[in-house]
């Protein structure tokens, strides 16, 4: 078995024209900046879109070309993605093998934007993204990896060899190496990033952490909104004493630098003290009382309807949250194993509660921000003089004016969160030392960097494409928000 090139037989007609269209790009971008610091200032027209006049001269024409040799290069990387996929294993090179394993994820990418494309009109502000490149951009690259993490995750698909195994004669081989024939019977014919240094196959450790990134970094930033949301609407609402207390106890915990309240609540004595585990206990409270003041102070004239509400909606969460506090070993081992849906590993439970506690201050002072501004408006005095209580004004009435700010935030923090999991990985904190999270394998790759780069450069290209992903997404959502 021959080693495979990156590009196989696709380089000789795609890789001229691929440097050509960088090299180019990259000049119109350095001549843009520079042409920028000279240009007049663009104000924004009269129309109510907010869009910005189109400039002239030079200037407007290193523009397109900036734009134009972009959609060029996105074309090229789509010719090798395609081409890789019609072409026989092994004349696609790596990059072609690596397509045809990501199969799923392109079929479910199509699905989502021919559905989403179609029927944009009915989607809300979800369905104006697809009139934003940039917000189109910045979805594929998230549902990329989301997409990814739910075959590898669910489906056991993708992934090419076991990322916790060590292979005897990979250890710091280069991308397409293949497989020994000694043992070649069975599996995958190429390690197709090569190994790191303990010998394990980084192409199925990236896409294997991709599972560990997308299961934390939405799920801790929701609770996170829960929490904020939850604080933040009666301190901006009601003011005095309640906003003043709930505003120093935000303003305290901001005051530690994040980094260092990691590392109390992940050290192993803090651990062991259950401190993660009955903060996890009271954070994750949080959602119950959420939904439940929600339908409360919806249906509390209704009490039939109330009633059957709170039961459908939180039974199922009681018996969730009790599963997902109840831990064997941990001093609230409280539920019965047999009732136990969930069973979080130590580690990430630890990582989970750490990354909630730290992010919900920030939200708690955003939300009370803007109930702030939004509670003088009409339509809250308007509710006001209906007899509406604060709970409904403050969850029906100012909540869904503050969508667009929060869903830009929740995007943007998405990607905080996993900067902070890489952070975390890269420390060796929390989540245990095997683990094929990006942050863990990028410390792995880095011991060597200088010897071999190929272990440490594609989990962090692959940290640096979700991010990306997700702010190009909330740049997307607060363009479309803003012509609303």
């Amino acid at each position: 078995m021959e080693m495979l090139s990156w590009t196989g037989s696709l380089g000789t007609i795609l890789n001229p024209i691929a440097q050509a269209l960088f090299v180019a790009f990259a000049v119109a971008v350095v001549a843009q900046v520079v042409m920028g610091f000279f240009a007049a200032e663009v104000k924004l027209q009269s129309n109510t879109d907010g869009t910005l006049m189109k400039r002239g001269g030079a200037l407007g024409m290193v523009e397109n070309a900036v734009k134009w040799l972009f959609l060029a290069l996105v074309v090229v990387a789509l010719a090798y993605i395609i081409g890789g996929l019609l072409m026989p294993y092994g004349d696609g090179g790596i990059l072609g093998a690596m397509s045809k394993r990501f199969i799923p994820v392109w079929i479910a990418l199509v699905a989502t934007f021919a559905l989403s494309i179609t029927f944009k009109r009915r989607l809300g502000l979800y369905g104006k993204l697809f009139d934003s490149m940039i917000g189109m951009i910045g979805f594929a690259l998230v549902m990329f990896w989301v997409f990814t993490a739910i075959f590898v995750g669910m489906f056991d698909m993708i992934a090419t060899h076991d990322p916790l195994a060590q292979i005897s004669g990979i250890k710091n081989k280069v991308p397409g190496t293949p497989v020994p024939e000694v043992s070649a019977e069975g599996l995958y014919p190429h390690y197709l990033l090569g190994g790191d240094n303990l010998a394990r196959d980084i192409f199925s450790r990236v896409v294997q952490g991709s599972v560990i990134v997308i299961m934390i970094a939405p799920l801790a930033t929701i609770f996170a909104f829960m929490v904020g949301i939850t604080l933040g609407l009666p301190a901006g609402y009601y003011g005095g004493k309640l906003d003043t207390i709930l505003s120093f106890l935000a303003n305290l915990i901001l005051a530690f630098p994040v980094i260092l309240l990691f590392y109390l609540l992940v050290t192993p004595e803090i651990v062991a003290t259950g401190l993660p585990n009955f903060m996890g206990a009271f954070l994750f409270l949080f959602p119950l009382i959420f939904f439940g003041v929600l339908i409360h102070s919806r249906f509390r004239t209704q009490p039939g309807k109330n009633m059957v509400y709170l039961a459908v909606v939180l039974i199922p969460l009681v018996w969730i949250y009790l599963s997902v506090i109840s831990q064997s070993g941990s001093p609230l081992n409280i539920w019965p194993a047999a009732l136990d849906l969930i069973d979080i590993p130590g580690g990430i439970l630890v990582v989970f509660v750490s990354v909630v506690f730290v992010n919900s201050p920030t939200v708690f002072r955003i939300v009370r921000g803007l109930a702030l501004d939004i509670k003088t408006r009409d339509y809250v005095a308007a509710a006001q003089t209906r007899g509406e209580g604060p709970w409904y004004i403050m969850l029906w009435e100012i909540l869904p004016n503050a969508r667009g700010p929060l869903i830009v935030d929740f995007c943007l923090r998405i990607g905080y969160t996993t900067i902070l999991l890489g952070t975390l990985g890269f420390f060796g904190l929390g989540l245990p030392p095997e683990s094929p999270d990006w942050g863990s394998t990028i410390n792995e790759g880095r011991k060597l960097l200088l010897i071999y780069v190929h272990p440490a450069m594609p989990p962090a290209i692959a940290l640096l494409s979700l991010v990306l992903g997700l702010n190009l997404l909330a740049d997307g959502l607060r363009e479309e928000s803003l012509k609303d």
